[in-house]
């Protein structure tokens, strides 16, 4: 059987290159949003695309173990947000220093202010005890049901919708706020609407919490920890990160003026 030179194989099946740039685009200027919220309300038509989106994630064992609460209602959105103040309140002692300093000034949660909330959750009960590619790692449906949290947030960025995955809460006191039974985990409560605009960078990276970290820190060959940096795709991931970096805030920047 004969093989299909790389390249032919590249201009069969990949996109053009605008769709292309386009899907990067959504990633790299992708933003955790807290506080550039507008009350402009998200159309129906919109909110089904990203939802939609967000439905076709891949999952293990093809069980779609997700659900979408979307909250609207400004009742609901405040027991939220009281949900988030108690565990928020507790998190800030856990840090020391610095740290806890800084923790206090960040904003961390646009509950009250974004137009929609939806929660994800996980029922991980939906195919049953045995599931294919669940039979022993266990936990593959928790991540399936993140692959839904990631599809969502880049058709919203796609749509001109900030999103912010607040994560801070006691799960059970966000369970009660919006009626979850026990049986089913809540895997990202998201803050959505249209923003006044998007961040250069990650809030918590311009405010010195953390930095990005170095691709090739992060890519191992053939065992754990084994780093070979005369690879030659060692050299192509500091290039595309240090472009990527770029590009997104570029993007930003120009979308500002």
């Amino acid at each position: 059987m004969k093989t299909m030179p790389a390249q032919a194989i590249q201009e069969t099946h990949a996109f053009a290159d605008e769709a292309r740039d386009a899907v990067y685009r959504a990633i790299f200027s992708r933003r955790d949003v807290r506080g550039q919220f507008l009350p402009t309300p998200v159309p129906d038509e919109v909110l089904s695309r990203v939802l939609t989106a967000a439905h076709y994630a891949p999952s293990v064992g093809f069980m779609q173990p997700w659900n979408f609460l979307v909250v609207q209602s400004d009742q609901v959105k405040r027991r939220v947000h009281d949900a988030f103040a108690v565990a928020h309140a507790e998190a800030g002692d856990m840090f020391e220093g610095d740290k806890r300093a800084v923790y206090r000034t960040l904003k961390l949660e646009g509950i009250l202010e974004s137009p929609l909330g939806i929660c994800i959750t996980c029922d991980r009960e939906r195919s049953g005890p045995v599931v294919v590619g669940r039979t022993h790692m266990k936990t593959m449906d928790l991540y399936s049901s993140v692959c839904a949290v990631q599809n969502l947030w880049l058709a919203a960025r796609a749509e001109g919708l900030g999103v912010g995955w607040v994560s801070i809460f006691n799960q059970a006191e966000l369970q009660e706020a919006l009626g979850i039974p026990k049986r089913i985990t809540p895997i990202a409560y998201l803050c959505v609407g249209y923003v006044s605009h998007f961040h250069a960078k990650p809030e918590l990276e311009s405010a010195g919490w953390l930095p990005r970290l170095p691709m090739e820190d992060l890519v191992y060959f053939n065992q754990w920890g084994h780093r070979d940096d005369q690879q030659s795709l060692i050299g192509h991931l500091r290039r595309d990160q240090a472009a990527a970096q770029e590009a997104g805030t570029a993007n930003l920047s120009a979308a500002a003026k």
